[in-house]
């Protein structure tokens, strides 16, 4: 089953148990994949639904760490609340270990040497993690690799 219809029998489920923080959280999700298809004119493939989800977590951190500096424990626990059920959400993550082989596969691949040939490895990294690791453990793994 794709993202997007297991968001859509989420946002059922939580509307017939009346789960307040599941409804909203999945329906502004859902808000986010249809306006992207009405920009675009196209349906959403399941990888850039995934990356929309994981865009909103990472909104949701963040919004987190300004909470902390506001002092606002309820804004804190609503995000953290939103970022479980939107985890849910995600596949299954991408072991360190793993991600560290795909990135030096690459490395070799692309024959980079220097942290300037970044964007080359990440090129071909990114089609291969598919959503399974986030953006910033990504590129850490490549600098680190690459500063060898």
């Amino acid at each position: 089953m794709d993202t997007k219809t297991r968001l859509n029998e989420s946002m059922k489920d939580a509307m017939k148990t009346g789960d307040e923080i599941r409804k909203r959280t999945v329906r502004m999700v859902l808000a986010g994949v249809k306006q992207v298809e009405v920009d675009k004119r196209a349906d959403m493939e399941d990888m850039a639904v995934v990356a929309l989800v994981q865009k909103e977590i990472k909104n949701r951190r963040e919004a987190i760490e300004e909470a902390k500096k506001a002092g606002r424990e309820d804004l804190i626990a609503d995000n953290e609340a939103e970022i479980k059920v939107l985890e849910v959400f995600l596949p299954q993550a991408m072991p360190a270990e793993e991600l560290r082989a795909l990135v030096q596969a690459a490395i070799d691949e692309t024959g980079a040497v220097a942290p300037s040939d970044m964007g080359k490895v990440m090129k071909v990294v990114m089609p291969k993690v598919a959503g399974r690791a986030p953006n910033d453990a990504i590129s850490s793994a490549v600098k680190e690799l690459l500063n060898k």
